[in-house]
């Protein structure tokens, strides 16, 4: 079998690709390769099985390796009057594996590297080819010098211990050398002849192979102990690096990555020790580190915009840079922080911030300073292309100035979320967070949304400034906070109305007092516009601050709640464990029944430490509905989907003695349903009205025309679905059990409703009243099974 794999080889390997190289005639040529072949495969398989183990089979193996060595040089041209040079190659390599002398290795060593070098030149030398990138003799220097290396490296590496250095160093230049030749291969694939071209593609195969041969290489070597921790440190970041070229198109690839895992794996492969514990590594060195990383991404800048402007197809901007070599380094230096320094919150906290600095600076890009900003030749060349103006055009230019604050601010949230900034302790910190917040997203959002109208940019900083004071107060109170914050609120409410009004005014006498030239209507109709769609974000943006306040105050309530409630259920506790346990089922029914009033008592002990919140809250959560419910109507005509989406925002409501005095925790679902069904009645009645008067020629009506009869029709099925609804609406509030049959009995009331109506929102109050009776019905008999197992 191995005869034939050999004939195999030497038919379709050496005389088929290799042919031109083979300087014997025929019929030596076939006979010196035969045995040149056999020879060399029967030495190495009979070393490979033991069988070199006397005098004699020595003597056979040495005199092999002569014969293999004197027919393979004659093979290639290798002249008569030199031939005892390759007959003493081979006799010192088996002199090697016979008597392990290291100085027969590197005798062979030195003389082998003659013969590859006499071969590089004989064949390469004067041919006048560019491969690469590069000459052909250049080229072969450097094949020559690899195999050179390659050749060393096993001598090197059975030196003694003391002398590994020279093995680790071996090892370097030979994966330099490698990374040099298979990045200009693979990256500078045109190979140039006497003015022709042809494209020669080195195979990622090739790349993957090497690769895996070297690590496996270093490896090996490190468990016998060959090469220490350093040069496997440095080793392993030079083979993987190559494996960077099959992703990145960029003729500096593999250097960057190599220069990036240098920086970023002694954390992982420097500092181990088994025998402690704790780390070896100490502050300063991880300053040090966290430095070399943040060197070695800015090092790298061009290979990243290559890559951006590859994946974007266009150049990216400088704030997008910026972001990725930032996101780069924090993600670079997490290594150092999980490994070594995970007791330190500082140091996590820093990792997080530069992480989302460089988010922040991808999503938002803002504009960066030229004084900032480092631009080689190869980007400003990138940055004058004319591509980008003949396919995108000439883009209209927006200032995006006010990112730098949209990112100011939320990295100030951040650091104080992380306690970055304690002002959870410091309340004079507190207060110039709160307002720092307010102006820098006032001024962001009045330069994103409200350019053009600069009267109200000192109403939106107020503005925000409240919310921003309110919420950051009402988190974490002060001591007198609980008195002003009420008066904070309440200026927020009166700048609502204020600032809306203020803008149309402002912006229709500004607008219409500038010029008389254009035409009167024209002006008047997109003024109308300009100030629609600026209220229109403003009722947004009022929205959004009276949600966040309501959640706030939701939260915190709730917070409340749960500590009074821990506090009772302790009491009760202790209580129970000194009362009788003949009673457990009729004392655990108690106690439940006793939970139900947890809330109410909760709300009456806040009267001493802040009465206003629940107050508050609810004119807050009232206010972002009613607003909500105005941009429902002015962005989608009023939707009949929305009020289901809008409707979940009156569960934010809270128990309070002032306004909504019998409202508690179990009555919550009712303002969500009642809404809902009032809002598709009040709807549905102007959907009537409005298609009676404004439809066929509201006339009709009054002499009992087509329009009479569709009033009076969609009425009348309209009252049909009221049972449903004020029955479930009442069920909803007591959770009170009623008769079984009485929802049954209104079921079929909503069919038609259903089958008949021609108004939609009648329809849809129909299947909700099915839907109700159906819900009401389940509950009610869960209730009477959960009151069974208590009898």
């Amino acid at each position: 079998m191995a005869l034939l794999v050999i004939v195999a080889l030497e038919v379709r390997v050496v005389f088929h690709s290799f042919g031109r190289y083979v300087q014997v005639p025929p019929p030596l040529n076939y006979l010196l390769v035969t045995t040149t072949m056999l020879g060399g495969a029967a030495g190495a398989g009979a070393y490979a099985l033991g069988m070199v183990s006397d005098a004699f089979s020595s003597l056979f193996f040495t005199s092999v390796a002569v014969i293999v060595s004197a027919a393979g040089a004659i093979v290639v041209g290798f002249p008569i009057l030199f031939l005892p040079l390759p007959s003493v190659t081979g006799f010192y390599l088996a002199r090697f594996f016979t008597k392990k002398s290291l100085p027969s290795y590197f005798s062979f060593v030195v003389l082998g590297s003659l013969m590859v070098a006499w071969f590089v030149m004989h064949n390469f030398w004067d041919l006048n080819i560019w491969l690469a990138g590069m000459a052909l003799k250049s080229f072969c220097k450097l094949i020559v010098a690899n195999v050179m290396l390659a050749m060393a490296i096993p001598g090197l590496a059975l030196l003694p211990q003391k002398l590994h250095f020279l093995a680790e160093a071996g090892l370097t230049c030979h994966a330099l050398l490698l990374c040099y030749i298979e990045n200009r291969f693979f990256n500078y694939s045109g190979i140039y002849y006497y003015g022709l071209e042809d494209d020669l593609m080195y195979p990622s195969y090739m790349v993957i192979i090497t690769t895996l041969a070297g690590l496996a290489l270093v490896r090996r070597l490190s468990v016998d102990q060959r090469i220490g921790a350093k040069a496997v440190w440095i080793l392993t970041c030079l083979y993987s690096s190559k494996l960077a070229m099959l992703f990145i198109s960029s003729k500096s690839v593999v250097w960057v990555s190599a220069i990036l895992l240098l920086a970023v794996s002694p954390p992982m492969l420097l500092y181990k020790d088994k025998t402690r514990m704790s780390s070896k590594m100490r502050p300063w060195q991880g300053y040090a580190h966290a430095s070399v990383v943040a060197l070695s991404v800015w090092f790298c800048r061009e290979t990243i915009f290559e890559a951006l402007q590859w994946w974007h197809g266009k150049s990216p901007s400088d704030g997008l840079v910026l972001g990725f070599c930032i996101v780069l380094t924090g993600l670079a230096c997490l290594p150092i922080v999980a490994l070594h320094f995970s007791h330190v919150l500082s140091a996590k906290r820093c990792i997080v911030l530069v992480v989302a600095t460089g988010v922040l600076f991808i999503l938002m890009q803002p504009p960066i300073p030229m004084a900032w900003t480092y631009r080689s030749e190869m980007i400003k060349a990138a940055r004058q292309s004319s591509d980008d103006i003949s396919i995108y055009g000439f883009i209209a230019s927006k200032p995006t100035w006010p990112s730098w604050l949209l990112i100011f601010a939320i990295l100030l949230t951040l650091a104080s979320v992380t306690s970055f900034i304690p002002i959870k302790y410091i309340v004079e910190l507190r207060a110039f967070y709160s307002i720092a917040m307010g102006i820098a997203l006032g001024v962001y959002i009045s330069a994103e949304y409200f350019l053009q109208a600069a009267v109200l940019h000192v109403f939106v900083v107020v503005a925000m400034v409240c919310t921003s004071v309110f919420v950051v107060f009402t988190h974490i109170p002060s001591a007198s906070s609980t008195k002003l914050l009420p008066w904070v609120f309440a200026s927020l409410v009166a700048l609502f109305p204020v600032t809306y009004l203020l803008e149309g005014q402002v912006r229709i006498n500004s607008i219409l007092g500038d010029s008389v030239d254009l035409g009167e209507e024209d002006r008047r109709f997109s003024t109308l516009l300009a100030v629609e769609g600026a209220r229109t974000s403003l009722l947004g943006l009022y929205a959004a601050i009276f949600m966040l306040i309501a959640l706030e105050i939701k939260f915190e309530l709730a917070s409340l709640m749960r500590e009074k409630s821990v506090e009772s259920g302790g009491i009760r506790h202790s209580q129970s464990s000194q009362s009788s346990s003949g009673f457990a089922p009729r004392m655990r029914f108690m106690q439940q029944r006793r939970v139900s009033t947890v809330p109410t008592f909760t709300i009456k002990r806040m009267a001493a430490e802040g009465a206003w919140m629940p107050a508050v809250g609810n004119v807050a959560t009232v206010m972002c509905f009613a607003t909500c419910l105005i941009l429902n109507v002015n962005l989608t005509g009023g939707s009949n989907q929305a009020i289901f989406f809008l409707a979940p925002i009156l569960l934010l409501l809270n128990q309070d003695s002032d306004f909504v005095a019998g409202f508690g925790d179990k009555q919550r679902y009712f303002p969500v349903t009642v809404a809902i069904s009032v809002y598709l009645v009040l709807t549905t009645l102007f959907s009537i009205w409005e298609d009676v008067w404004h439809g066929n020629g509201g006339w009709s009506i009054e002499i009992g025309g087509p329009d009479w009869f569709f009033a009076v029709k969609n009425l009348a099925l309209l009252i049909l679905t009221f049972p449903s609804h004020i029955l479930f609406n009442r069920f909803v509030w007591s959770y009170t059990k009623q008769a079984d049959t009485t929802p049954l009995i209104t079921l079929p009331l909503n069919l038609p409703s259903i089958i008949i109506a021609d108004v939609m929102k009648i329809k849809i109050l129909g299947v909700l009243g099915i839907i109700y009776t159906i819900a009401q019905s389940l509950v009610s008999r869960q209730q009477h099974i959960s009151g069974l197992k208590y009898i």
